[in-house]
């Protein structure tokens, strides 16, 4: 048995996510002031460039922050990174985590800044 890549890992993690376009995200977005959209990339990478609305909990403290946010499995969660790898894998363990309405949106961070702006 070979190992797996990090690329086929996040494709197959992505395949049993619910994933969303930026125009997507968006319109889900506007009807839904609840939901939070959390950044999963270090904060040097948001310090660079940071999508409106977003909370940044890096991905490699999810886990331990993500209760001081929320404690409702339903509460809608839309997590982004750079490029959508690292917003899969969180999203998985979110899901792990007992949390039900977890999305990623599935594009690159200046994508999703050109749909719903910049902080």
């Amino acid at each position: 048995m070979s190992l797996k890549t990090l690329q086929e890992i996040v494709a197959e993690t992505k395949q049993s996510l619910h994933c969303l376009t930026p125009q997507a995200a968006s319109e889900a977005l506007e009807g839904n002031s609840d939901a939070l959209v959390i950044d999963v990339r270090e904060p040097g990478e948001v310090a660079d460039k940071r999508p409106r609305g977003t909370i940044n909990i890096p991905r490699g403290v999810l886990e331990m922050k993500i209760t001081d946010y929320t404690m409702d499995p339903d509460q809608p969660i839309y997590l982004h990174c750079a490029t959508g790898g690292r917003a899969a894998l969180a999203a998985a363990s979110l899901e792990h985590m007992g949390f039900n309405s977890v999305s990623i949106i599935d594009c690159s961070c200046d994508d999703l800044i050109t749909q719903i702006g910049a902080a």
